[in-house]
């Protein structure tokens, strides 16, 4: 099954105030189509992770679909729980070598879901830096691992991070990372629809006309080329997002400019 990218908001709420794509957005969480085919990957994953506990890509995979079906709990306890399944899983892929960028990867997002998990306290707060770390490491390995996942992350939780003392945020940084993330991966939606909506916040209009251009140009050929049920949910979020920050662009500089 193809990796899903992560499309959604995790807010790390009260104590860090800060929100970054990591998991489902509201419209799609929600789809009861999008809830099951969740729940169906994360028990054949279980499945096959329990059949083979030592093989590690079998052990990053259960972590992969341990965080996208913690996306759909209905209580912070639950998510918790299938949050350290998958924290659990990818610490085993990383004990046996080589390193692993994807198992890097799923850790990170792990750790989110469990910052989101126990948010207010200081143990979330602590996680932020493990977080920051564990998608270094991945970008490190492998910086275009779905469809140039790390920098993508680690901009956008150097984006939405509260800066010093606080966290760790910085908007030098999270230029740096969404631009690598672009150029590494152009086609893949997510990437430029991030800088649109990053830009359109700090109120630059030319970067964000110019990445609203930039999604408008790739957006008809990744409709070809990401296709299947694996695509659905995240087409339905990318559709709503484009929708909204064009919608703000146009709100804000009076209809001129967007795509």
């Amino acid at each position: 099954m193809p990796l899903l990218p992560p499309n959604s908001r995790i807010w790390f709420a009260v104590l860090l105030s800060v929100g970054w794509s990591l998991s489902g957005l509201a419209q799609g969480a929600a789809h009861p189509l999008f809830r099951a085919r969740a729940q169906a990957e994360f028990l054949r994953t279980q499945r096959q992770f329990e059949a083979n506990t030592n093989d590690p890509v079998a052990a990053w995979n259960f972590g992969r679909a341990s965080f996208d079906w913690a996306d759909f709990a209905t209580n912070e306890v639950r998510r918790a729980e299938l949050a350290r399944l998958g924290i659990a899983a990818c610490r085993q892929a990383l004990a046996r070598p080589p390193q692993s960028a994807p198992a890097h990867y799923y850790l990170a997002m792990n750790y989110g879901q469990l910052a989101q998990a126990e948010a207010p306290s200081l143990a979330a707060y602590k996680l932020v830096k493990e977080i920051e770390r564990e998608f270094k490491a991945a970008a490190d390995l492998d910086e275009k691992f779905d469809y140039a996942g790390p920098p993508r992350c680690l901009g956008l939780l150097y984006r939405d991070a509260p800066g010093w003392p606080l966290s760790l945020g910085s908007n030098r940084k999270a230029r740096q990372w969404l631009d690598r993330a672009a150029a590494l991966a152009p086609d893949f939606p997510e990437n430029p629809l991030n800088l649109a909506e990053t830009h359109l916040k700090w109120h630059q209009r030319a970067e964000a006309e110019k990445a609203l251009k930039q999604l408008a140009a790739v957006w008809p050929v990744a409709q070809t080329n990401l296709v299947g049920v694996a695509w659905e949910k995240s087409w339905q979020e990318w559709t709503a997002r484009r929708a909204a920050v064009q919608a703000e662009f146009a709100r804000i500089y009076q209809g001129k400019g967007g795509s």
